[in-house]
C-alpha cells in the first residue's frame, strides 16, 4: 500500500439534508469492513482530526447499541448514541445517531479489485440541523476519512 493509500478522486457532495462523501482506498473491502466494525480499530480513527474516543459499549448487531464520549482537542466531550440498523458484511452498514444532532449513516463498501470504494451517506433529520450541521460536518468528515486511511495503512500487515 502506498503512503497515499486513496486515490484523487474524492468526492463530496451536498443533496437535500444530505451529505455524501466518496473515497476509494488501496485496501481490500473486508479489511475496510474490518476498520468501521471493529471497536478496537475504529475508536483509533473515528472522528474529525485530533478528536479521541472512549467507548462504553458496543453491541454491532441490528438493534444493538453503540454509545461512546468524543474528546474534543480542547478539552470538550461529546456524548454520542448510536443504534444499528443494518449490517450487511462485507457490504453496508445502517445506523442512526439518535443522540443531537440527529442523523442516519449509510456506509457502503465497493468491492473495485484490491481496492474499496467507499461511500458515506448521512442524511441528517430536518434542514435545520442540517444547516447547522453541515459546515463543520463536511470538513469533519473529510477528516475522519483521512484518518480512516492512515488507519488502514497500519492494519494491512494484517493480510
Amino acid at each position: 500500500m502506498s503512503e497515499n493509500s486513496s486515490t484523487n478522486n474524492n468526492q463530496t457532495k451536498t443533496g437535500e439534508c444530505e451529505l455524501i462523501h466518496t473515497r476509494i482506498f488501496e485496501a481490500p473491502r473486508e479489511l475496510v469492513f474490518e476498520a468501521w466494525t471493529n471497536p478496537d480499530y475504529l475508536d483509533k480513527w473515528w472522528g474529525p482530526s485530533g478528536f479521541t474516543n472512549s467507548f462504553h459499549k458496543f453491541d454491532m448487531q441490528p438493534g444493538g447499541t453503540w454509545e461512546f464520549t468524543m474528546h474534543s482537542p480542547d478539552g470538550t466531550d461529546f456524548s454520542n448514541k448510536i443504534i444499528f440498523i443494518e449490517i450487511d458484511k462485507p457490504e453496508r452498514i445502517v445506523l442512526n445517531h439518535v443522540s443531537s444532532p440527529k442523523y442516519q449513516i449509510t456506509a457502503l463498501f465497493e468491492e473495485l479489485g484490491h481496492n474499496t470504494r467507499l461511500t458515506w451517506r448521512q442524511t441528517f433529520e430536518s434542514e435545520r440541523i442540517f444547516n447547522n450541521v453541515k459546515i463543520f460536518a463536511e470538513s469533519g468528515n473529510e477528516q475522519n476519512l483521512d484518518r480512516l486511511e492512515a488507519q488502514l495503512v497500519k492494519m494491512q500487515p494484517l493480510l
